[in-house]
């Protein structure tokens, strides 16, 4: 059995919209330079081929690694979520750093999706393991290399 893996539809359309490109425009190109590679005559001693060749199982690997994801997904539209008072899986949170007064907002995303610049953070990570559940004014521990950090809840918002 498959064990799903939660995905925004943005995430999902994302890398269906990769896996198409890979398939039908990226794919093409590589044959034809395959078949160009070919005309050159004696494949043992021929860059163009071997270059060809790698470049096709790197895209045969990534084709292959997308489909698995999309595979793996568990859409989950959170368009469709109403505002609640708590914390789930696509919430935007906004949390005030108990030491320091800083505030921050993150948006709890699928594992493929995290990216903290973007504050996107992944569902599996240990910030978002202690929101989920929460709600507006509870504060949360979260274990960081560096100690413990303490956060709490301001907002929680959908998109």
């Amino acid at each position: 059995m498959i064990e799903k893996t939660p995905m925004t539809r943005e995430s999902y359309e994302s890398l269906m919209q990769e896996l198409n490109h890979l398939k039908e425009v990226e794919r093409p190109k590589i044959v034809k330079e395959l078949a160009q590679a070919r005309e050159h005559g004696d494949l043992s001693e021929n860059a163009e081929y071997d270059a060809a060749k790698d470049k096709q199982i790197l895209l045969e690997g990534r084709i292959k690694k997308l489909e698995n994801k999309l595979a793996s997904a568990q859409l989950i539209d959170t368009s469709k979520i109403k505002t609640g008072k708590k914390v789930v899986f696509g919430a935007t949170v906004c949390l005030e750093d108990s030491e320091s007064g800083d505030k921050v907002t993150y948006r709890i995303v699928g594992a493929d999706e995290a990216d903290v610049r973007q504050k996107k953070i992944s569902i599996n990570s240990p910030l978002a393991r202690a929101l989920i559940g929460r709600e507006v004014g509870d504060t949360v521990d979260v274990k960081i290399p560096s100690g413990e950090k303490e956060y709490t809840i301001l907002d929680i918002t959908f998109r």
